[in-house]
């Protein structure tokens, strides 16, 4: 599902334009200079007669008509790529591309599991998946939709929330009857603890103090060991008996279902405050059938908590 429909480029230049309110922004996007950007903004304004954007300090605004033809401009986007698709088709291209980006953990743990479910549903997607711990440019990489983890405030595109994070102790079931038994909070300290140090955006990620304090153990300090930044990581070491996770539920819901993890303690705590793993697309990307059966299979694949 290409973004780059011959023809469209003026259009691309106002929909970026108009999404970053940023010319300079627009032009990297778009592989332009900023001059470029300008001056087909200008000919639109000559054209149409209608100003389009207004400078505000050092910003730049929509005006109303500029609102209304930045809307057009996205809708017509996307109903140019849906028809593309349809017309490939209609030629017996029967193999329609799916563009997603996924951080490294929910890909990993959650989403490559379940990929071949999908394909089963949608046998004429190609899925290529594109992992990296950061958000993507959707329309230099031709991105469809993405699902990443943050506060579900990314302007400019269309957000889906999938899980929200519930997090406890996970180890390999062999630790439950060695040496030292796992019957109260207070015998973790006998153990390993796999620590896992993540901060970004603002916030820290829960790590063993939250969760001692929660459990009413106090002056816990950590000792030397194992420390990722990366939650598949610190769940793999503990699946090969390395030492105890703190694992996000949606993460380690198909290992424990497999016997590969057990849950030692009830006890959970949450996540940071309106942080979230969500689905994220550019406007009008529902209008595209695979994109729009995708998004709304990972909704049902999240709600109903499947495991692979």
């Amino acid at each position: 599902m290409t973004r780059h429909i011959p023809g469209t480029r003026s259009l691309q230049v106002l929909e970026a334009a108009g999404r970053h309110l940023n010319f300079t922004r627009a032009a990297v996007e778009l592989n332009l200079t900023p001059a470029a950007v300008s001056h087909q903004i200008k000919e639109f304004e000559s054209q149409l007669g209608v100003t389009l954007f207004v400078r505000k300090g050092r910003s730049l605004q929509l005006t109303p008509g500029g609102d209304i033809l930045h809307e057009a401009a996205s809708d017509a986007l996307a109903a140019l790529r849906h028809a593309a698709a349809r017309a490939r088709r209609s030629q017996g291209q029967t193999t329609v591309r799916l563009n997603v980006n996924a951080s490294t953990s929910i890909a990993a743990k959650w989403l490559v599991p379940r990929l071949d479910q999908f394909l089963k549903k949608e046998p004429h997607a190609d899925v290529r998946l594109i992992v990296s711990c950061g958000m993507q440019d959707f329309d230099r990489n031709e991105i469809d939709v993405a699902i990443q983890f943050g506060p579900g405030l990314y302007p400019g595109l269309s957000t889906e929330r999938l899980f929200n994070h519930v997090i406890y102790p996970v180890c390999s079931p062999r630790l439950l009857g060695g040496e030292h038994p796992l019957t109260a909070p207070e015998d973790l300290l006998r153990h390993t603890l796999i620590q896992q140090s993540w901060s970004g955006q603002g916030v820290v990620w829960p790590d063993w103090h939250m969760w001692m304090l929660a459990a009413g153990i106090d002056g816990f300090e950590p000792k030397p060991g194992l420390h990722y930044t990366d939650t598949h990581l610190a769940i793999q070491a503990a699946i090969d008996g390395h030492g105890i996770a703190l694992g996000d539920e949606a993460l380690v819901a198909d290992d424990l279902a497999a016997g590969r993890l057990v849950r030692p303690f009830a006890l959970s705590i949450g996540g940071p405050p309106n942080f979230a793993y969500f689905a994220i697309f550019p406007p009008g990307m529902m209008q595209n059938p695979l994109a729009a059966s995708f998004i709304r299979w990972l909704h049902t694949e999240a709600e109903t908590g499947g495991t692979a």
